[in-house]
């Protein structure tokens, strides 16, 4: 019974990892496809990759997506924290319910009002005191920190709920200021939370492509609406070259973290050991 069931398990385990990964082998195999037509096998080759990075408007639409990521997850980790501590750790204030619940719209609002909204929001402003006058980066930018803000929110408020509060209770009890609270105990402690926000972040803005669509300008394409173009006007094999390299990169990334924390564990093993036998 139980060898049935592992057999069972088993297969289910292989079917999933087949109808998540297949797609994405096979769309790696077709980047080195030497024929312009997608569907049609023309032979091995490296001919799409060399146009790939030989295009200009591919890197110009990589570095702007890069930026605006880069900006929306460091002020995204910034203005969340703040937002995460007042709601955990300010208990009462004035509008409290709603700011909490303003925090948490974003998160189930569908892009496409966000984005309509955001793009009524900027075009008022520009009616009303000249600012901004083009749609661009900055547009870009200052939209994809208004709901990614809300992530990095979620992610500190759930780390300081699970958090122990002694600690900052001692140092406060022994004559610290809540400042000194503040930047010795609290976010040493908030570090794990906003890395995993600034990393939260940083994927959102540079996955985005629907509010992103609506609040830029000419001359300002970023990478996912480079892509969506570019599909648009017709499937070709440098598309899964650009598509490849994406998730190679990320690939390197995960293996990376996965070592370093492999390094880790091993260590704090290790100091456990030494620890145990000594005493």
């Amino acid at each position: 019974m139980y060898g049935k069931r592992s057999k069972f398990l088993t297969t289910c385990l292989l079917l999933g990892f087949t109808f998540l990964y297949l797609p994405i082998i096979l769309m790696a195999i077709y980047s080195f496809n030497y024929s312009r037509l997608l569907p049609v096998w023309g032979g091995w080759s490296t001919r799409w990759y060399k146009e790939l990075f030989n295009s200009p408007e591919v890197w110009q639409a990589t570095l702007l997506s890069l930026k605006i990521a880069c900006l929306t997850a460091t002020i995204a980790m910034i203005l969340g924290t703040m937002a995460g501590i007042a709601i955990v750790r300010v208990r009462k204030f004035r509008g409290r319910t709603l700011f909490t619940g303003m925090i948490s719209a974003p998160l189930v609002m569908p892009e496409v009002i966000t984005g309509l909204s955001l793009l009524l929001l900027f075009i008022t402003l520009q009616q009303t005191i000249g600012w901004p006058q083009r749609r661009g980066m900055t547009t870009i930018t200052i939209a994809h920190i208004t709901f990614a803000m809300a992530f990095v929110a979620i992610i500190i408020q759930s780390r300081l709920t699970s958090s122990d509060r002694s600690l900052e209770e001692a140092a406060s009890d022994l004559g610290a200021k809540p400042f000194r609270v503040l930047f010795d105990i609290t976010l040493p402690m908030l570090a794990p939370g906003m890395i995993a926000g600034w990393l939260l972040a940083f994927t959102l803005s540079l996955d985005d492509l629907i509010i992103a669509s609506f609040v830029t300008g000419p001359g300002s394409t970023t990478l996912p609406m480079l892509i969506y173009s570019r599909i648009r006007l017709g499937l070709k094999p440098d598309i899964n070259a650009l598509a490849t390299v994406m998730i190679g990169v990320v690939a390197i990334v995960v293996l990376i973290a996965g070592l370093l924390m492999y390094l880790q564990a091993r260590r704090s093993r290790a100091a456990a050991k030494a620890e145990a036998m000594d005493s």
